[in-house]
């Protein structure tokens, strides 16, 4: 069963009127049609006219689809490689090589799980320094291979344990900021959910960045904001309208260059339609970037992040 919003209550009424439509067998075809077409105009006006707060908890539903549910359903040939032959493998990370359509391709991206269990294992999608310099061994041989770099985004942050600082946790980030700006190979990322503080910069420096419709991207939680602007996180929705965390506002800043629409009810009503769209938009991307010169590429993406401020 499906968890709905508090400005859902009308959907969860039809999907109840439709279970019981379902189990009778007067006028079955006549409810079911009349109630689903309701129900569908119900979700166009609610999922056209959310709210940032709102937005914020679609990003984090819990069946949302995450990093390893994109990539089984888009890419073929998989491969996972593991650790930073360094120290650990952070496995709030993910990556490796793939087949994506006739091209290989090297994976990245957050994994938060869908389970007490895989939550645990990923560490809620939170890398520690191991996860992002993981991260960065990935794109060296990206370089090395010249093949193009696929990110996915969904964390709330950077693990902030005294564990992850001691071992440089700020240094990881900027290094994989860093080496995304100088590797010479196509990028690109996309945010599928959170996009969380420099942890989801550190994944999300890129020639393109896409965004799911229904994501956010922001410097800091709302709920962290409010705590710091308010101090008190009663003032989280007020925090997620001032902090410019939509797909839409994002867009208008040039923070990203496209937004993937989502069908209307979020992508944790339709996971696989929102896969094969995702993979029509990195398809579109991707063809375009692999056309251009190396040095062009790297020059472009470099002046794109220089001028991020002057757009803010």
């Amino acid at each position: 069963m499906i968890k709905y919003f508090d400005f859902e209550t009308q959907i969860e009424s039809i999907d109840k009127e439709i279970l019981l439509a379902d189990e009778s067998e007067k006028n079955y075809n006549i409810s079911i049609d009349a109630l689903t077409n309701s129900k569908n105009k119900k979700l166009k006006k609610i999922y056209d006219n959310l709210t940032p707060w709102q937005k914020v908890q679609v990003a984090r539903h819990n069946e949302r689809p995450h990093t390893l549910d994109y990539v089984n359903n888009i890419f073929t040939e998989i491969v996972f490689l593991h650790g930073d032959k360094k120290f650990a493998d952070d496995k709030a990370v993910v990556g490796g090589f793939a087949k994506f359509f006739d091209k290989s391709v090297v994976f990245i991206g957050t994994e938060k799980g869908n389970s007490v269990e895989s939550r645990i294992k990923h560490n809620f999608g939170m890398a520690k320094p191991e996860g992002y310099r993981k991260a960065q061994r990935l794109m060296l041989i990206a370089e090395k291979f010249n093949l193009p770099v696929i990110t996915f985004v969904d964390t709330a942050g950077a693990f902030p344990g005294k564990d992850a600082e001691e071992r440089g946790q700020s240094e990881s980030i900027a290094s994989s900021i860093s080496l995304s700006l100088k590797i010479k190979t196509p990028i690109i990322s996309v945010i599928i959910g959170e996009g969380g503080s420099g942890g989801a910069v550190g994944l999300a420096t890129a020639d393109k960045i896409l965004m799911l419709e229904h994501a956010i991207y922001s410097v800091i939680s709302p709920e962290g904001c409010a705590s710091i602007l308010w101090r008190s996180t009663e003032f989280s929705k007020k925090a997620a309208e001032t902090l410019k965390l939509t797909s839409s506002d994002c867009l208008n800043l040039k923070i990203i260059d496209e937004i993937i629409p989502e069908l209307h009810g979020g992508a944790h009503r339709f996971p696989n339609e929102q896969a094969l769209l995702l993979k029509e938009y990195l398809k579109k991307n991707l063809d375009e970037l692999v056309e251009l010169n190396v040095k062009e590429l790297v020059k472009n993406r470099n002046e794109k992040f220089l001028n991020i401020t002057q757009n803010i």
